[in-house]
């Protein structure tokens, strides 16, 4: 058997020069590249380009055939009107991003040979077939993200022949996520299917999953017609769609109720940043604080004002100024505790209806000096990016980080003060002053000075809160009114000047709030909680968590 020609002259030409010609094939990478690498899938590709119609739908249907994914991208700019013919009759995508040419296969950018590019001309007949051939080839992509999101798209497109598809899919399917997206899908074309074993098998599938995008469908095959008749006509579909929606609302009402218990536990984090702050100055300090609320507020704004400051003169550092703004919060009303301190509250101790008329004025005061400042609409703080989005725990429930930040947030922060009151000097001596402040001046205790610094440690936690309470809304002059009340009971419930308290009581009232809202509503709600707390004080005054007395270290 003879040897081809072109191979005769391979064979002649020496090995050092066939390697430079590689070499500046490579180097060179359009046209030569593309020869020396063309294919099945790069030939169809470079049809999408063509000029007839014709043309275009044979090497769509060419590219179905192959099934290969690296077509996905060029399908995909045909169908957005994005695929471009180059000046080199290859096929290029533009970008809309870089506003330039690149490669369908490796994205990389054009040459110049490639241009001027002219717009691929597409009509609907195009785009109808390109798309069910797209969403196939997706459902064959290497990546799992890529198959879920043709999985969704297509159980939505009612597309001709989908149904097959998505069986197929299915059938070879590997990963756990991508398997349950495409169930739905096909159990979303199934239930309309002529065939009562199809729809039977559907409506199984919908029980299993307890998806509630569902429930529509579930709802019409349970329902009657005009004529008075059942939709479904089969008893076995409508059996199995009684116990699907069953399970669709079993699950819906389970969702709702650990969607409680996650919002419950950033509303009980608020709650006990507040309650830290009154636990110390109510039980060392005997003052009933209405200012309080106001410390939220006033941390909350100073987060602002670290984000302004960095959205102006840092921007690079954005994501960072949430760092920034928990010591200036805290700073700030750590400042503004001890002044108040100093000047009012200590020249009316031993007088609390007094001092609770006073810090109801200054709360006053300091809700219209933010409303001179800063104006009197709500200020947006911004999350920054890795606070941004959250985990979905299940289908319908998504769990922020935000909320997840301020959980772990408020741990650090009782970490903190229990060390602080329980492993130092200082928390030695604000216990003492605690239990018997005339016995602990006795000893040494400058009572003074102390009753200072704890205040301001109370405003500066209440501070920390704010800056938590900014990230999961809006900021306004009385954000810490709505905290107060919610406040104070939590440290009666709790028991005075205890910590462990503060901390359960907090937990326990904002779950049990958040359980009870969509029930019997927030108003009502708030009333129950109030009512069970007046009862339990007057079963308990000392709350949960007594103080034992002296004999406690």
């Amino acid at each position: 058997m003879g040897v081809p020609a072109p191979a005769k002259a391979l064979r002649r030409f020496p090995t050092g020069r066939l390697a430079f010609v590689a070499l500046i094939i490579v180097v060179m990478g359009d046209g030569a590249g593309r020869v020396a690498l063309a294919g099945p899938v790069e030939d169809a590709v470079k049809g999408l380009a063509s000029p007839s119609g014709e043309t275009i739908l044979a090497n769509i249907k060419q590219l179905s055939t192959l099934g290969d994914p690296r077509g996905i991208a060029a399908l995909q700019a045909l169908t957005d009107d994005r695929l471009r013919v180059g000046a080199d009759g290859n096929a290029w995508i533009y970008d809309k991003k870089t506003r330039d040419l690149v490669d369908p296969f490796t994205g990389a950018a054009a040459p110049p040979s490639a241009k001027p590019a002219r717009e691929v001309e597409t009509d609907n007949d195009i785009r109808r077939a390109a798309e069910p051939v797209l969403a196939e080839l997706q459902l064959g992509s290497p990546e799992a993200s890529v198959r879920l999101g043709a999985a969704q798209e297509l159980s939505r497109s009612g597309s001709e022949g989908v149904g097959a598809l998505l069986h197929r899919a299915l059938d070879r399917e590997k990963d756990k996520g991508v398997q349950d997206a495409l169930a739905m899908a096909v159990a979303r074309v199934d239930v309309g299917s002529n065939d009562a074993n199809l729809r039977l098998a559907a409506v199984k599938l919908i029980q299993k999953s307890g998806n509630d995008e569902m429930l529509g469908e579930l709802q019409r095959l349970l329902g009657v017609g005009a004529d008075g008749k059942p939709n479904e006509p089969d008893d076995r579909v409508r059996d199995g769609a009684q116990d699907a929606l069953k399970a669709v609302m079993n699950r819906r009402r389970l969702i709702t109720g650990i969607g409680s218990i996650i919002h419950g536990l950033s509303l009980a984090s608020v709650l006990l940043f507040a309650a830290l702050g009154l636990a110390i100055t109510f039980g060392l300090l005997g003052v009933i604080n209405m200012a309080h609320g106001e410390m939220l507020m006033l941390g909350a704004y100073a987060t602002y004002a670290v984000q302004t400051f960095f959205q102006s003169h840092l921007p690079n550092f954005f994501g960072l100024y949430l760092f920034a703004a928990i010591p200036v919060a805290f700073f700030v009303t750590f400042g503004v505790g001890v002044l108040l301190e100093r000047v009012v509250i200590r020249h009316l101790y031993n007088r609390p209806l007094e001092t609770l008329l006073a810090t109801w004025g200054i709360s006053l005061l300091l809700i219209q000096s933010v409303r001179l400042i800063f104006g009197a609409q709500n200020v947006a703080v911004a999350n920054p990016d890795w606070l941004a989005g959250g985990v979905e725990l299940a289908h319908g429930l998504v769990l922020p980080y935000n909320r997840i930040g301020v959980v772990a947030f408020v741990i650090a922060v009782s970490v903190a003060v229990w060390a602080l009151l329980y492993k130092t000097r200082i928390g030695l001596n604000v216990r003492a002053m605690t239990q018997n402040r005339n016995m602990a001046a006795c000893v040494g205790i400058h009572t003074r000075r102390l009753d200072s610094w704890m205040f301001g440690l109370g405003s500066g936690i209440a501070g920390l809160g704010g800056v938590a309470l900014s990230q999961l809304g809006n900021v306004g002059p009385e954000l810490g009114q709505s905290y107060i009340i919610d406040s104070f009971m939590v440290v009666v419930l709790g028991g005075v000047g205890r910590l462990a308290g503060a901390i359960v009581s907090a937990l326990g009232l904002g779950i049990v709030n958040k359980l009870l809202e969509p029930v019997a509503g927030a108003v009502l709600g708030k009333i129950l909680v109030l009512g069970f707390i007046i009862l339990f004080i007057q079963r308990r005054p000392q709350g949960l968590f007594a103080i034992k007395g002296r004999t406690e270290a």
